[in-house]
């Protein structure tokens, strides 16, 4: 697979808005079409990378949690 270049399938999705912005994005819809899937990605990522990050740091918290620990017992 080339760099940048990622298999891809459709999702459909509903989701419930506030009037406003409902009707906001389905003028984008029509404008850009090619515009909510981006910022769905943009958002979707985001929130992958905080995820893997917050896991990340919750991993290396238990590992210096139990290393602080078993260094006490030497005490």
């Amino acid at each position: 697979m080339k760099p940048g270049m990622w298999n891809t399938r459709s999702v459909q999705l509903n989701v419930r808005l506030p009037n406003d912005i409902a009707a906001e994005a389905e003028e984008v819809q029509r404008s850009d079409p090619d515009f909510l899937g981006r910022v769905i990605q943009y958002g979707l990522t985001r929130r992958t990378i905080y995820r893997r990050l917050r896991e990340a740091e919750a991993r290396e918290r238990r590992a210096m949690d139990t290393s602080g620990d078993s260094a006490s017992t030497f005490a």
